[in-house]
């Protein structure tokens, strides 16, 4: 069984679940995986013969991808905004719409600000270690009520040797006192708890606390926003993830805990994904 003969035969059982596209990259992701080599090695060596083992191990890979367990559980990690992130199990695999959410917050930060951010739910810390790593210059606190979810995180940032993240279990504000920060963004459990798509694809095997959150699924978005402020300093910036029908839900309860500046602003597929919205107060040199 050569290399090209063995990715044609999992493309076709992929494409049972995945479109042509996707089914020929995780095809490759999964023979890399296997063979330890990056994809242009793939390429250059199709021709070659694979060895009993390694066509064996393949197709063990293969079986559990058909079987709808997540490519990002299977090897073990995803790519989010040009980092490799351990996945696991008891976290929420990072997605490409979320760098929306980065993206957003990094239009706040200067580069030349000493900012403190804090990340709600940061999970594998996706969202925290790619602020991080664009603004080094920021202290960044990220929180999680997993500890389980938190030890992920803790470990991706040591692999990335990024170092000006610091960690805390905490249920969203309650282990943070009265801290504030000048932008706060979170991904925050959103679906609807009797939505269907719990039961489907990847959201299957993954933690349902990291997604569905009330019937309506703004249960943890509220609280979030609720709380807002007593953790925002002046002029400080709360950013959210959502879902793509819950935009106008969303600034509605932001503006109804006075933020202003209020938007929402679109992922790569066009939906609206990330809302924002801005602390009104000033300082007041005189209290300094």
């Amino acid at each position: 069984m050569t290399i090209r003969k063995a990715l044609l035969m999992a493309q076709a059982a992929l494409t049972q679940m995945l479109d042509a596209s996707e089914a020929k990259l995780e095809a490759q992701l999964l023979l890399q995986h296997v063979l330890n080599v990056n994809r242009a090695w793939l390429i250059i060596h199709e021709s070659d013969a694979l060895q009993a083992k390694e066509y064996t191990d393949f197709k063990a890979l293969l079986n559990r991808r058909v079987q709808g367990e997540p490519i990002a559980h299977i090897l073990g990690y995803r790519e989010f905004y040009g980092l490799t992130l351990k996945v696991t199990p008891d976290t929420l695999i990072p997605r490409p719409d979320t760098e929306t959410l980065v993206e957003a917050a990094l239009a706040k930060i200067s580069p030349h600000q000493a900012a403190h951010i804090l990340d709600l739910g940061t999970g594998t810390g996706a969202v925290a270690l790619a602020i991080a790593s664009k603004r080094p210059q920021t202290l960044i606190t990220a929180v999680d009520a997993s500890q389980t979810a938190l030890n992920v995180a803790i470990e991706n940032a040591k692999n990335l040797n990024i170092t000006n993240v610091h960690f805390v279990l905490s249920n969203w504000f309650t282990a943070l006192g009265q801290q504030k920060f000048d932008v706060i963004v979170s991904n925050p459990p959103y679906i609807e708890q009797e939505d269907a798509h719990l039961n489907l694809g990847d959201l299957r095997f993954e933690p349902i606390s990291a997604l569905a959150s009330g019937l309506d699924g703004l249960d943890d978005i509220r609280k979030i926003i609720d709380d807002c402020l007593i953790h925002l300093k002046p002029q400080g910036w709360l950013m959210l993830e959502h879902g793509y029908n819950q935009a106008e839900l969303v600034a509605d309860l932001m503006s109804q805990t006075g933020l202003v500046d209020i938007e929402t602003i679109k992922d790569l597929g066009g939906n609206f994904r990330v809302t924002i919205g801005r602390n009104p107060l000033i300082v007041n040199k005189h209290w300094a």
